[in-house]
C-alpha cells in the first residue's frame, strides 16, 4: 500500500477522503468506481493506511490538507506490506464474489473489534462480481455496521450493484488523469524516457495502471506496430492473409483487451478526424497520412459499425466466447465497412 502522496491526479477524491478523516467523519461504506487499472485499489489502501495511522491519531492539528500517513509508524509499516490485522482484502476463489465469501469474510470477522486500531477496514476488489445473495448479505452490515467498520467497494460497473447497496454507501466516481501530470509520474517514479512517457500517456487515456503497463512492457511497441499494419492493409488483405494475422493476435491472447482497445482507438480517430478534420486531436498523429485515406473512403455508419464490432469482441472473449470465431467476425466486420 501507498500513502497519498504516491497517487498521482483523483485530487478531488483525495481531498474528501482526507477531509472525512480530518473532521472524523468517515462513513461506514464507499464505492469507489472506476475502469480497471484507474487506481481504486492505491485510492482505498491510501485512505485505509492514513485511517489507522498512529500519527494521525495522535495529530491535534485536524487540517484535511495534512491528513496523509506518516509511512513510520507501526501501523504504517503493517499496511505498507499488507500485513496489518485491521485492513483486510476480501478474497474469492471462483469467477463470482459468493455469499459464503461475504459471511466468512465480512459478517461473521466484523463482529470481532479490530486488535489495536481505530477501525477495522475491509476492502473488496472486483465488488461488481458479488452475487445478488452475497450482495444483500452485505446490505445488513452495511445498514447496522459497528462503530469501528469501514467497508471499501472497488468496482468497474456501478450497475452490477444493488440500488439498495449503491444508496447506502458514498460514491466516488474516477476520473481520468491529466496528460501532462500521468507522463510527468511515469518520467519521475519509472525513470521512462520522455518519447517513451508521452506515448504511453496518450495510449492509457488518462488510466495510470494502463500508462505504467505500457511504459514498462517491451512488447507494447511491438503490439502497437502489430496493430497499425493489420488496420493500414486490411481493406486489401485476402482471407489467408487475415487468418494469418489472427494468428498472430492470437499469439498475444494475454493481451487481446490492449490489443483491441488500440484497434478502437485507430477508428476513433478515423471517426474524430471525418468529422473535424483536425489533426491535432488525433492520438495517431504520426498515422496522419493513413487515418485521411481511411476517413475519406468510410461512411459514419461503416465507422460506427467497425467500433461496435471491437467492443463486442471484448464482451464475447470476456465471457469466454471461442477466441478464433470471434476474432474472424470482428476482422470480416472491420473489412466488410
Amino acid at each position: 500500500m501507498l500513502d497519498f502522496n504516491h497517487i498521482v491526479g483523483h485530487e478531488q477524491i483525495m481531498k474528501h477522503l482526507k477531509s472525512a478523516i480530518g473532521m472524523n467523519k468517515i462513513s461506514h461504506a464507499y464505492i469507489l468506481a472506476g475502469e480497471d487499472g484507474a487506481g481504486k485499489n492505491m485510492l482505498a489502501g491510501a485512505f485505509a493506511m492514513t485511517m489507522q495511522c498512529e500519527e494521525i491519531q495522535q495529530a491535534t492539528n485536524r487540517d484535511p490538507d495534512k491528513m496523509n500517513a506518516c509511512g513510520k509508524c507501526k501501523s504504517c509499516l503493517q499496511a505498507a506490506s499488507n500485513n496489518h490485522p485491521d485492513i483486510i482484502q476480501v478474497t474469492h476463489e471462483k469467477a463470482s464474489v459468493g455469499i459464503d465469501d461475504i459471511r466468512v469474510q465480512v459478517n461473521n470477522d466484523i463482529q470481532i473489534k479490530p486488535y489495536n486500531s481505530p477501525y477495522k477496514i475491509y476492502i473488496i476488489d472486483d465488488a461488481e462480481k458479488l452475487t445478488e445473495q452475497a450482495q444483500n448479505a452485505l446490505l445488513k452490515t452495511i445498514e447496522e455496521p459497528p462503530r469501528y467498520a469501514v467497508i471499501l467497494l472497488l468496482t468497474n460497473n456501478l450497475n452490477a450493484l444493488l440500488p439498495t447497496i449503491l444508496s447506502r454507501c458514498v460514491t466516488l466516481k474516477l476520473q481520468g488523469v491529466d496528460k501532462d501530470k500521468l507522463k510527468e509520474f511515469l518520467m519521475t517514479n519509472y525513470q521512462v524516457p520522455d518519447y517513451q512517457a508521452d506515448l504511453s500517456t496518450v495510449f492509457a487515456q488518462g488510466n495510470v495502471g494502463r500508462a505504467i503497463q505500457y511504459a514498462s512492457s517491451e512488447g507494447f511497441g511491438e503490439m502497437k506496430n502489430d496493430v497499425l499494419h493489420l488496420l493500414k492493409y486490411i481493406d486489401d488483405m485476402e482471407l489467408y492473409e487475415i487468418i494469418d494475422a489472427l494468428k498472430k493476435i492470437a499469439e498475444n491472447k494475454a493481451q487481446i483487451d490492449d490489443y483491441l482497445d488500440l484497434m478502437i482507438l485507430w477508428y476513433r480517430d478515423v471517426l474524430l478526424f471525418k468529422v473535424t478534420k483536425d489533426i491535432n486531436q488525433l492520438i495517431y498523429k504520426s498515422e496522419y497520412q493513413d487515418i485521411l485515406k481511411q476517413a475519406s473512403k468510410r461512411s459514419y455508419e461503416g465507422i460506427d459499425a467497425i467500433i461496435h464490432a471491437i467492443q463486442k469482441a471484448k464482451v464475447r472473449l470476456s465471457a469466454n466466447v471461442n477466441f478464433d470465431i470471434t476474432m474472424e467476425l470482428m476482422l470480416l466486420t472491420i473489412k466488410e465497412n
